[in-house]
């Protein structure tokens, strides 16, 4: 994997505003795509959730995703440490363990990162939304978004939509921005006892993800205006 610092990718601030996160880029204050797919989720998943919330208790529920959260960002640490060669190191037990799943990403996920042109980085869409992904370069000789994520058990490619709409926005606003073609999204997932998947949409079946979101986005427009 080589370093290649080909764009100039912008400053940012971020707050929550009325409990959603938001963007500042220069003059342009934008919402999240996380929150924007959090506002627009569909009936049927908000049932599931709160249905979930209902089996567990809500100390319960908001405990698991404490610590779901807690371990992400860990293990988000620890792989942004590799890539950039700074190193991390989290002695705490979350942090063992979220250091276990980084290996694992690592070993089987990261060969095929050939390129990198950002790591943790804003991209933006000016006027309409932002966020942050993780890598942007070329993987598997493809230009690409990539995110890493963790779980706490091993999901179905079904039930994992919404990352893939998340990694569209992210490609159009970079595309848009940069004059790239990316077309590809990789979502490289560990669960916490070190199961790790790989998932990728590429081709029509990204651009079909990309719409989604558009309409998403439309629908968030429209309910907050």
């Amino acid at each position: 994997m080589k370093w290649n610092k080909k764009f100039d990718y912008p400053a940012s601030s971020r707050a929550l505003v009325r409990g959603h996160r938001q963007y500042t880029i220069g003059d342009f204050k934008l919402p999240s795509v996380t929150t924007i797919l959090g506002q627009t989720q569909s009936e049927e998943k908000k049932k599931k959730l709160a249905e979930w919330r209902a089996r567990l208790g809500a100390h319960q529920a908001d405990r698991q995703r404490d610590l779901a959260a807690t371990r992400g960002t860990s293990m988000h640490k620890y792989l942004e440490a590799y890539l950039d060669g700074s190193g991390h190191l989290d002695m705490t037990s979350i942090g063992k363990e979220a250091g276990n799943m980084a290996r694992k990403v690592i070993e089987t996920g990261l060969g095929d990162l050939e390129e990198l042109w950002g790591l943790e980085v804003t991209v933006y869409y000016p006027d309409l939304y932002a966020g942050a992904t993780d890598v942007a370069g070329i993987y598997a000789g493809k230009e690409s978004i990539v995110d890493f994520k963790q779980t706490n058990k091993p999901k179905r490619r079904e039930w994992i939509g919404d990352y893939f709409l998340q990694l569209g926005a992210y490609a159009m606003a970079h595309n848009y921005v940069y004059g790239t073609k990316i077309n590809q999204g990789v979502i490289l997932m560990c669960s916490k006892d070190g199961f790790f998947q790989k998932f990728t949409s590429e081709g029509q079946e990204f651009v079909t993800f990309q719409h989604e979101f558009l309409r998403r986005l439309d629908k968030y427009y429209d309910t907050v205006a």
